[in-house]
């Protein structure tokens, strides 16, 4: 269910409502009522007709679901750049509620009231006033704890890519984004390599140049290269230079 306006009337904030079930968008739409200065534009029942009605309406606030099919919550915000204010919509509050309070504008825990919403809303037009944090690190620091990344998400134009961590061979830094090789193909994303080093697991993936993170299953073997240097050798036949902290670290995991 999606209903869009591109009118922006004065003095009016623009909403995108995102959750996957039906009952919860029409009890926020109808609390959302009672604020006049609240326009929704757009109702998305997932992640990614939330993705392309975000890019396309760019609208002030979003009210976001956190758990979700297919995309979450927070992968919908790592495809969506910077802009809304954002709001949490969730029925657990075992996620990081205190990332949520010092990135998200707020967060409503389910089942929530009309006075909650009505402070969510000014929290949210206050951050408005001010500086918004980059939406792709509120998603990186609102994952809770100790839970590594088992997929990543990668915007192409209007397609979403979703690339399994068990098929990345590696990540390649190239300024404020990384290349994600995986079956033979390159996906650039805008992450910086040390943001996306610190949401993988560590006993999967090694950071093993200040440019490169590699799948330690994809290691055929190491080879030298030159005085006192080396390369990592995959099984797709791909060379990684490795420096000699990540020499070091490398040896150490595969006894090479």
């Amino acid at each position: 269910m999606q209903r869009e306006s591109m009118a922006n009337p004065a003095n009016k904030y623009r909403a995108v409502i995102v959750d996957d079930e039906e009952l919860a968008r029409l009890v926020l739409r109808e609390l959302l009522g009672a604020h006049p200065e609240i326009e929704i534009v757009a109702e998305c029942a997932n992640g990614f007709e939330a993705v392309k009605s975000i890019s396309e309406l760019k609208p002030d606030l979003l009210f976001l679901d956190v758990q979700m099919p297919k995309l979450n919550g927070f992968e919908v915000l790592e495809l969506i750049g910077p802009g809304p204010a954002v709001v949490f919509v969730t029925a657990y509050d075992q996620y990081a509620l205190r990332a949520f309070e010092a990135h998200a504008a707020d967060y409503l825990l389910k089942p929530f009231g009309a006075e909650r919403l009505k402070d969510a809303i000014e929290h949210a037009l206050q951050r408005l006033g001010g500086s918004l944090p980059p939406v792709a690190a509120l998603a990186a620091e609102a994952r809770p704890p100790a839970q590594y990344l088992e997929r990543v998400v990668v915007k192409d134009g209007s397609r979403v890519h979703i690339i399994p961590v068990s098929k990345l061979d590696y990540a390649e830094a190239q300024d404020d984004y990384v290349a994600l090789c995986s079956e033979g193909k390159k996906h650039l994303k805008q992450q910086t390599i040390s943001s996306l080093e610190k949401a993988l697991d560590p006993a999967r993936f090694l950071r093993i140049h200040r440019g490169y993170i590699v799948n330690l299953q994809r290691v055929a073997r190491i080879e030298p290269y030159g005085k006192d240097t080396h390369v990592a050798v995959l099984t797709s036949g791909a060379q990684l230079p490795i420096s000699r902290s990540g020499y070091a670290r490398l040896r150490d995991i595969l006894g090479a």
